[in-house]
């Protein structure tokens, strides 16, 4: 299995695992499982620490590194495809998300049940 860290996804399992299903945890915790970060999680995660609404690691690419959550980077295909889709959710990191996991073929953790409108696969977190 090849999962996509939602952005809350990505901050609970390094700070507050307890806080995800317990089918999640399993999920990400298992070595079998390749676990991918889209380079706009962090973004957005940057955007928010700067404003002061959002308290996350200091050192997250370390912290990814230490879980063994893999970088995924924003391709031209993935933003076309993102700006592409309808309109049922207007969250423009999350959108990406979206793109990046149709287009790689993973299944999204997330609590937000406005990505599963798209038809992506999905574990709830």
């Amino acid at each position: 299995m090849s999962l996509l860290l939602d952005t809350h996804i990505l901050i609970w399992s390094l700070s507050a695992p307890q806080r995800l299903s317990e089918d999640a945890r399993r999920a990400v915790i298992d070595p079998s499982t390749r676990v991918f970060v889209s380079a706009a999680s962090v973004w957005e995660i940057a955007i928010k620490q700067n404003l002061g609404k959002l308290d996350a690691p200091a050192d997250l690419e370390h912290q990814m590194e230490i879980q063994r959550f893999e970088p995924l980077n924003i391709s031209i295909a993935h933003a076309r495809a993102a700006g592409s889709l309808p309109r049922h959710h207007d969250d423009p990191f999350d959108r990406m998300l979206i793109a990046q996991a149709v287009a790689e073929g993973l299944t999204i953790v997330t609590r937000d049940p406005r990505i599963a409108r798209y038809g992506v696969a999905t574990l709830t977190a």
